[in-house]
């Protein structure tokens, strides 16, 4: 059995880390706020554009002047995965369901003998990802501090990507992240932006059998467009992780700090028994010893 001394210092340290957690806890419930705030905002004008695209694209797709960013290159051999996750970790199983995500396609492009390479933004999906996959990540990138991420980051991603694909790297591009849906709830969600192509779901506007003719023409309109969507495709996953992480932080550091209250309260009750324990031996030793004398 340990001492009492043991003891003590057990419940000292599970106090300290009671403390950090609570302290954690606090911080990302304050970042959490503006960081839900500036995802929502983010959403009106990336469905927009979405419909717009959707819309242009209806006419434009099978026009011989269409951008390759629409219709693609004709091929599906070269898969380009852009992973998206936090810098740090401490925030539940958030990095690990969109590593995980990652990994499932991984595993089903190469079965089907797709070639796949990995781009990685943040540095915990990068640590996940090398251990198995080191080879095929070409580049990364980390963020120091959320509070670089802004679309100046998002537009220098979309940069890389789209030359690129302009360099004939890669035929498919699938960005994962974190969909912010609630505190409690995160969803990995993986979204195809090269080609691009209408979320499943979407609604389009309703022109009412309306025609309308656009100056340009279609595909010169979506060749200023589609650059712009890929940029702000990966600064709205970009805003969504930021909210994803520190409400997943949030729950983690709360189940952390009742974990550490039920342990500081078990190690209590062990420790008053152990103190029992003692003062009944030391009284039993000196009542054996008067009873002898």
């Amino acid at each position: 059995m340990p001492s009492l001394k043991a003891y003590k210092n057990r419940i000292s340290s599970v106090k300290s880390t009671q403390k950090i957690t609570r302290a954690k806890q606090m911080v990302a419930a304050a970042k959490l706020r503006r960081a839900e705030e500036a995802a929502k905002a983010s959403r009106p004008y990336t469905e927009r554009m979405e419909a717009v695209l959707a819309n242009l694209a209806k006419a434009a797709k099978d026009a011989p002047n269409a951008p390759t960013l629409l219709r693609g290159t004709g091929e599906d051999k070269t898969h380009l995965l852009i992973v998206a996750t936090a810098d740090k970790g401490l925030c539940g199983a958030f990095n690990s369901s969109i590593v995980r995500l990652a990994r499932e396609r991984i595993v089903k492009l190469q079965g089907e003998g797709k070639k796949v390479k990995i781009v990685t933004v943040g540095r915990k999906g990068n640590d996940q990802l090398k251990r198995l996959y080191g080879e095929l990540i070409v580049w990364k990138m980390d963020f120091v501090d959320v509070r670089q991420i802004g679309f100046q980051q998002a537009h220098e991603i979309a940069e890389r990507v789209l030359s690129m694909f302009e360099a004939g790297e890669f035929d498919v591009a699938t960005l994962f992240f974190g969909k912010f849906k609630s505190v409690i709830s995160q969803i990995p969600t993986a979204q195809q932006i090269i080609p691009a192509i209408a979320p499943e779901g979407l609604e389009t506007p309703d022109l009412k059998g309306a025609v309308y003719d656009y100056e340009p023409d279609e595909g010169e309109i979506l060749k200023a467009l589609l650059p712009r969507y890929v940029a702000v495709q990966i600064f709205r996953a970009l805003l969504e992780n930021v909210a994803s992480e520190q409400a997943a932080s949030m729950t983690a550091m709360d189940n952390a700090t009742r974990n550490a209250g039920d342990m500081i309260d078990k190690l209590t009750l062990q420790y008053n028994r152990a103190r029992q324990a003692q003062i009944t031996k030391e009284l039993i030793e000196i009542i054996s010893g008067a009873e002898a004398l």
